[in-house]
């Protein structure tokens, strides 16, 4: 979202990007003359921490249409230009519900791919039942889908029924909306765009990465600019600029996932052993989980962050 913004003030485009005051208060590095950024209330602090999934998702709601309303009500009354449209993310489908409110158009922003998000609809609109009942799936313009190849969501649905229920429901109101944004692009998975595009105004609008290394039209464009967790890139560059071509594995999996410890052993030891150098990223949180004695063994050959 934020690479997204970037590009529209590049065009004139007045932007806000809105956050939440964990987002707000991570590493943000956006140059002043781009992006503007305000703080919208999640209901952080109100909840119990042990709740579930499903009242975290009902007191994140409650909160932030309230402050959303809030501030879209501010904002007309006091600003000469205020907001014509809100880009939301998909899985907030209320959101455009509170933009229609207020005269706003609205645009869902699916961060995930055209074909992901097809698999998805199809589960919305019944197209398939879920526990899947066979060992493939059938999918308009899509190739013949074995049970891995799904998404986890659905291959698995009663391992996550909290977010599950968040993915599926992104398409409750995708009728109403003005536009579909999909951070991809057209040659990347064509057919079904196309058979996305036959039936909304969809538009694609990825890859949403710094300019550096696509198009180079936004100057200094290097960083996304906002980084839940510290980054470590320079240390990590510095080291890999001292290996040769094709010699080192990476291991990431990403900023959500939470493995056990025994998944975790088993990667280290397949690092560990596998004769080549690596670079394995793992959070803080994540890092008691590591066998005891793991980042010593392996200084040598491997960089862990």
């Amino acid at each position: 979202m934020l690479q997204f913004s970037k590009h529209l003030t590049s065009k004139g485009v007045k932007v806000t990007l809105l956050l939440t005051p964990g987002a707000f208060s991570t590493n943000i590095q956006v140059q002043a003359n781009f992006v503007n950024i305000a703080c919208i209330s999640d209901g952080s602090g109100q909840g119990d921490k042990a709740e579930g999934m499903v009242a975290y998702f009902e007191r994140f709601r409650a909160a932030v249409s309230l402050s959303l309303a809030e501030l879209i009500d501010n904002q007309k009354s006091s600003d000469d230009d205020p907001a014509k449209v809100l880009v939301y993310d998909s899985c907030m489908p209320w959101a455009l519900d509170i933009a229609q409110r207020f005269g706003l158009r609205g645009a869902p922003f699916f961060t995930q791919s055209c074909a992901v998000t097809a698999i998805y609809y199809h589960v919305y609109e019944g197209n398939f039942k879920l526990p899947l009942q066979g060992v493939t799936v059938a999918l308009p313009s899509m190739p013949l889908l074995e049970t891995n190849d799904l998404p986890s969501f659905i291959s698995d649905a009663g391992m996550y029924p909290g977010l599950l229920s968040v993915v599926i429901n992104q398409f409750s109101n995708i009728q109403k909306a003005d536009w579909l944004l999909f951070n991809t692009f057209d040659k990347l998975e064509e057919e079904i765009v196309n058979w996305m595009a036959s039936r909304w105004p969809i538009k694609t609008i990825g890859p949403t990465i710094p300019s550096m290394y696509l198009d180079r039209r936004l100057e200094n464009d290097k960083d996304y600019g906002l980084n839940l967790f510290q980054p470590g890139a320079e240390a990590c560059i510095k080291w890999l600029d001292t290996m040769e071509k094709g010699s080192v594995v990476y291991a990431s999996f990403g900023s959500l996932a939470c493995l056990t410890e025994n998944q975790m052993e088993e990667i280290a030891c397949g690092l560990k052993n596998c004769g080549s150098y690596f670079l394995w990223v793992v959070r803080d949180s994540e890092e008691s989980k590591l066998p005891r004695g793991f980042m010593k063994e392996t200084s040598e050959k491997g960089m862990g962050r």
